[in-house]
């Protein structure tokens, strides 16, 4: 009977697991699908402006790729949130191991959450996105009926097309590649009835190791760039300083500026033809709007405090290079680590037991520093990607976006995110572990690999870094140095030219004697 009981309690405690999984999901679902409705609708073109649409069907393929972005957006915003919410987990069970209320936080829904993340970021990438675009570009095929089925089949039929294509190119890859004898035993024919078993097992994981590997080379390129790119980024947002400067003289400047050119507005609509004070009428409104834009940005600045005025834009400045520098140390550390032998690779699927032990030597305080640099490294990689020259024609644009670059963006934003744990992991900067398939990349595995990305990392961003705070002196003294160029050029072309004209007056002067 005790037996019994236990089986049942046993029962009880896995569905009562798995149903506080499921509503807990359900709830984080709800949330990121929200607030990634709430950035798409920012940025993407408006139904009333935009003139794709033709008819009802243009307007349910719109819905349905809305929603798909959205999805897919959502994903990416959770992949991100990976690390974070699993460092505040084991942080938060360390310090209330025996709580009533963090009984529901266990390994279990740690594992489910990153398991989930990356199946879905498999099907959003090799399904949804391209279902998307596919769906949005497809007219139906010829000779059958218009309307939104017809696109429907077309866009299902190039799509397993294009899936045909790209499997059978990783599975090609992977039989060259893979020093396995089966792999290339499969390629030749041979062992033909498991291919199939081994596309959800094999192929799938393997392609999506590719594409982890492309987006972690993108974030090498990008994200250095992005540390450089982020000063100039919030130096635009944030009021900048100007010490022993009068704000109410430049209103009073611009004030009259203002007062004038409305009376020279004025007094050439009684004249059209008539040009006043030799500026056309069109000349004089382009140099009201600028000076009304001045006006409105003095304005905002005499509105800010004169505390937050003077001290904020330095403020943000030393915390965005005490950031970065705090970036590129751990990355050196992480370097010397793996030097020494003390560091492990971050390859391996691992089963660990949350709240055991603090990750950070400085508790709570470095894990919340640890969480800090994910979404740093996370927004100077976006801001990176878009600065890159090609890339920045992909930025979206308030209200101006339309379906196929929201599209594009949602792609871009889901490889940077996906690769974000694997980065973050490979470059030190938290000793979490990847869990479940995003640890099972095989190159994780290589030592000299993963050495020379930290290398090259640490190298790149001391380099963008230098550009960016030497640019300016290196601007003056190269504008100097082609002055004092074009000086002496000037001073020799003289002295030639004196030298020509003395030669020829005493060359008359001789002919003249003889």
């Amino acid at each position: 009977m005790n037996e019994f009981d236990d089986d049942i309690n046993i029962r009880e405690q896995v569905f009562q697991n798995a149903i506080r999984e499921y509503v807990i999901f359900l709830l984080l679902a709800i949330l990121l699908i929200l607030l990634s409705y709430i950035g798409i609708t920012f940025f993407r073109k408006k139904a009333d402006t935009d003139e794709c649409y033709t008819g009802e069907d243009d307007v349910y393929v719109y819905k349905i790729s809305l929603f798909l972005c959205t999805l897919t957006l959502a994903i990416s915003v959770g992949a991100v949130l990976l690390l974070p919410i699993s460092i505040i987990s084991n942080e938060v069970l360390h310090l209330y191991p025996h709580s009533y209320y963090v009984k529901w936080l266990n390994s279990s829904l740690i594992h489910e959450l990153w398991n989930e993340i990356f199946f879905l970021s498999n099907l959003a990438l090799f399904i949804l996105m391209p279902f998307s675009y596919f769906f949005t570009e497809s007219e139906g095929f010829s000779g059958s009926r218009k309307g939104i089925m017809a696109r429907f089949y077309e866009t299902a039929v190039v799509l397993i097309l294009l899936g045909i294509v790209v499997f059978g190119i990783a599975w090609v890859a992977s039989a060259f590649f893979d020093d396995d004898k089966s792999s290339q035993q499969t390629l030749f024919g041979l062992n033909c009835c498991k291919t199939w078993p081994d596309v959800w097992h094999i192929y799938l994981p393997y392609l999506y190791s590719c594409i982890s590997f492309l987006g972690v080379l993108v974030l090498l390129l990008c994200t250095p760039v992005g540390f450089a790119r982020m000063f100039t980024v919030m130096g635009k947002l944030v009021v900048k300083p100007q010490f022993l400067h009068d704000i109410d003289i430049d209103l009073y400047r611009v004030t009259l500026t203002e007062e004038d050119l409305r009376r020279k507005i004025k007094h050439s609509n009684f004249a059209p033809t008539k040009i006043a004070n030799g500026c056309a009428p069109t000349d004089l409104h382009k140099a009201l709007e600028e000076i009304i834009k001045e006006k409105l940005a003095l304005e905002k600045r005499k509105m800010v405090s004169p505390l937050r005025r003077n001290l904020g834009y330095p403020l943000v400045i030393l915390i965005l290079l005490a950031l970065t520098a705090i970036c590129v140390l751990m990355v050196i550390h992480n370097i010397f680590q793996l030097l020494i032998g003390i560091k492990e690779l971050p390859f391996g699927t691992k089963q660990i037991a949350l709240g055991i032990t603090s990750l950070s030597a400085l508790g709570p305080a470095g894990a919340a520093l640890e969480i800090v640099l994910i979404l740093y490294l996370m927004c100077a990689s976006v801001v990176g990607f878009y600065t890159l020259p090609g890339f920045c024609h992909l930025r979206p644009k308030i209200d101006d976006t339309t379906m196929v670059l929201i599209i594009g963006n949602c792609i871009v934003i889901l490889v940077l995110s996906s690769a974000l744990p694997v980065l973050s992991r490979t470059l030190g900067i938290t000793n979490f572990d990847l869990l479940g398939d995003f640890g099972s990349m095989e190159w994780l595995g290589n030592f000299y690999i993963i050495l020379s990305y930290n290398l090259v990392f640490a190298v790149a961003t001391a380099l963008c870094l230098v550009n960016k705070f030497t640019a300016t002196v290196r601007q003056e003294i190269i504008q100097r140095l082609k002055m004092v160029f074009q000086r002496e050029k000037q001073r020799s072309h003289s002295l030639n030219y004196l030298n020509g004209a003395v030669s020829m007056g005493s060359g008359g002067c001789n002919l003249k004697d003889d």
